[in-house]
């Protein structure tokens, strides 16, 4: 651009100002005596002072060269996750090329992109990209600001920010536009499916409610409209709803089993609308049961005992019912039955009355010496096969005449004590099988092996069982490779068999200890059926549009295969890769549909996956609308267009700078001239030269003389 030029006066006084003024004040007041008194001259005197005192103000006409510098415009070009349904993003690219081109044909108007990308759970924060862009623009070379976007924004100031209504120091603002570039051709509408409320947690066995609310943006309203919400449970389970338009509503779902339970939620779409996406959402409520029952039967007081307590107790979630057999009914050595009871032992209550009422029955060191009567002990093997869990540690109750394998719980043992020998004394140390390598009760228990041949890091028991027959899962072995923790299935029910009453050594540092505390809370939870701890399981999840499928099993063989379904019904098998011996197999393929996702194998397990939202406020709106930014596009003076639908060739509006006043509108967007320039040169020439000053004085002077000679 040419320089420019302007010319000034300034003053550049030959003496202090003050030695001026008292001069000129001097003068004035002589002149005003002579007046006074009649005194001829008096007026041409003053002149010749004045004259005299102008001179010595030098009076310089200054001429300035100035060096025009371009204004910026930013061109803020959003790329976030909205900008890709349809060709919204391509047309805001496109766009932006060729609103830089026209700029660039502006004299004095330089563009400046910016491309905002998806941001972290925070929606479209178009402002906080144009604030950080204009931080190193000085405040007079910028011109306004374009936003080329969808029009879904979500850090739109109340005001006009500071960026777009400078300071230049001295208090004065100047209102800088904001022109919006709308993709599309006009407002659009779309449907918008919300989950209101939906609790995390729920109890298995009862129902759950969840509040969810449809609303049809930039469509009309219809007082009283309704709609039907599709609900689809991981199981497969379809059921419909009806649910009025723009109104909360309540939805009771039953929870069926523990663990995560997906619920898949689907509105159908509206017409006309720009997109579906938003249409669909899956909640997660992890099915918890309620109070876990626990009975606790100890035989003599026993170490092991204590660890049951402090164990169960510290499990909020359990309520346990002990019992201590201080002494048989067979036994009597006189002490009165009131110093040796605090109560009677109920046990028609317990194993009567309540027995089905318990998840977990555990018999510790429980010699039984007809306390139980057959009847209550078939009743045990009863609630077992119907669902419920046991757990026997034994001890050298087992040697005797009567122990509990020789009562109707022998259906369900899962090994035989024999009856030879049945008791090795002698230090060992607890080894895990290959099966417990692979199992969840004991894989990956602190101080366990991490490959087969490897020993342990556990320190030593000095008794357990001996047997003579064993059947379900043998997951550790105690001396001469002699099965020492067992675990089988009794119908729907479960059983373990840990064959020493020694475990509590571990708790006590014994060599070093072990994981007593983990092991038993294993066992346990395995008892109760804790989904995490399941010998052969099935699981999916999704992130980042990657699934990752794992099975455990307990059992060898070929890679297994399985059949993953997605949403759209669309199947196709994936083969997992065995990670070791550690029992588990893994895959991972593109998921990238919203909606549930089915995994299941050839043994009948299932799995099921969604993905998760990564910015639910980036998808809460999905049309092209001027309600958001327009006001903002209005208070600042800046014009709003939309850019049709071309997405190659979009429509602008015509780019011109003019002076401030000239208002935008659809076709034509305005942006101010500021002056922004640099000085790049000064001269300075006197008004007043002195020869002609002298001449003036000498004048004025020689006037008043000739005044004074005059009669």
């Amino acid at each position: 651009m040419p320089d420019l030029s302007r010319h000034m006066m300034a003053l550049s006084p030959l003496v202090p100002a003050w030695c001026i003024n008292l001069l000129v004040v001097a003068c004035a007041a002589l002149a005003l005596w002579g007046l006074a008194r009649r005194v001829r001259g008096s007026v041409w005197r003053l002149l010749a002072g004045l004259g005299v005192a102008l001179w010595l103000y030098n009076p310089q006409r200054i001429t300035e060269t100035w060096h025009p510098l371009p204004e910026t415009a930013l061109v803020v070009v959003d790329q976030s996750a909205s900008m890709n349904e349809r060709n919204r993003g391509e047309m805001a690219r496109n766009a932006a090329t060729r609103v830089q081109a026209a700029m660039n044909r502006v004299p004095g108007l330089v563009p400046r992109i910016v491309t905002v990308r998806e941001a972290q759970h925070g929606g479209t924060r178009l402002f906080a990209a144009l604030q950080q862009a204009a931080a190193d623009i000085p405040p007079s070379r910028l011109a306004g600001a374009v936003l080329i976007t969808d029009g879904e924004d979500h850090d739109v100031p109340a005001a006009v920010p500071d960026t777009l209504n400078p300071d230049d120091g001295n208090g004065h603002h100047t209102l800088l536009p904001l022109h919006v570039l709308l993709t599309g051709k006009g407002e659009e509408t779309d449907r918008h499916l919300r989950v209101l409320q939906a609790p995390p947690f729920a109890i298995v066995g009862k129902d759950v409610t969840i509040r969810v609310q449809i609303d049809d943006q930039g469509a009309p309203a219809q007082p009283g409209a309704t709609t039907q919400l599709t609900l689809t449970q991981g199981d497969g389970a379809t059921f419909t709803r009806p649910v009025r338009i723009g109104e909360p509503q309540d939805i009771t779902l039953p929870v069926t089993h523990p663990g995560e339970m997906l619920v898949g939620l689907s509105a159908p779409e509206l017409p006309g609308e720009v997109s579906t996406r938003n249409n669909h959402d899956v909640i997660r409520i992890n099915g918890v049961r309620d109070r876990l029952r626990v009975l606790l039967v100890s035989g003599t007081p026993n170490q092991g005992e204590r660890v049951w307590r402090r164990l169960l107790k510290a499990d909020p979630s359990v309520d346990l019912v002990h019992f201590t057999i201080l002494r048989p009914p067979d036994r009597d050595d006189g002490t009165p039955l009131s110093d040796l009871a605090l109560i009677a032992f109920p046990v028609n209550e317990l194993f009567q009355q309540k027995v089905g009422q318990f998840d977990l029955i555990i018999l510790d060191g429980f010699e039984n010496r007809g306390i139980l009567p057959e009847a209550y002990l078939r009743n045990i093997v009863n609630h077992i096969r119907e669902g419920g869990g046991l757990l026997l540690i034994g001890g050298p109750e087992f040697l005797t005449a009567g122990s509990l394998q020789d009562t109707p719980l022998s259906d369900i043992l899962p090994a035989h004590v024999t009856t030879d020998n049945g008791m090795a004394i002698r230090r060992f140390q607890p080894d895990l099988t290959e099966t417990g390598m692979r199992h969840p009760v004991t894989s990956g228990l602190p101080g366990a092996p991490e490959h087969a041949g490897a020993k342990p890091g556990w320190g030593p028991w000095y008794r357990s069982l001996r047997s003579d027959s064993a059947r379900g899962e043998v997951l550790m072995t105690g001396p001469d490779h002699q099965p020492l923790l067992v675990l089988d299935h009794a119908d729907k029910g479960r059983v373990a068999f840990l064959m020493s009453d020694q475990a509590w050594l571990w708790s006590h540092g014994e060599g070093g200890g072990g994981p007593q505390s983990e092991l038993l809370r294993r066992i346990s939870h395995w008892l109760m059926k804790e989904p995490e701890l399941e010998e052969n399981q099935l699981e999916a999840s999704i992130t980042g549009g990657q699934m990752t499928i794992t099975r455990r099993s307990v059992t060898t063989g070929p890679a297994p295969v399985v059949h993953v379904t997605a949403p759209d019904g669309a199947s196709r098998q994936v083969t997992l890769e065995p990670a070791g011996n550690t029992g588990l197999a893994r895959a991972r393929l593109p998921a990238t549909q919203e909606g549930i996702w089915t995994v299941r194998d050839d043994a009948g397990h299932e799995a099921f996956a969604a993905p998760r939202a990564e910015d639910p406020l980036e998808f809460a709106d999905l049309r092209a609308t001027a309600s958001v930014l327009g006001p903002m596009a209005a208070a600042t003076g800046g014009g709003v267009h939309w850019l049709g639908a071309d997405a190659q060739a979009p429509s602008l509006p015509k780019m011109v700078m003019a002076d401030a006043g000239h208002a935008s509108s659809a076709s034509r967007f305005a942006f101010p001239a500021r002056n922004a320039h640099s000085v790049s040169g000064q001269q300075a020439s006197a008004v007043l030269p002195a020869w002609a000053v002298g001449l003036f004085v000498l004048l004025m002077v020689f006037m008043a003389w000739w005044r004074e000679s005059r009669p």
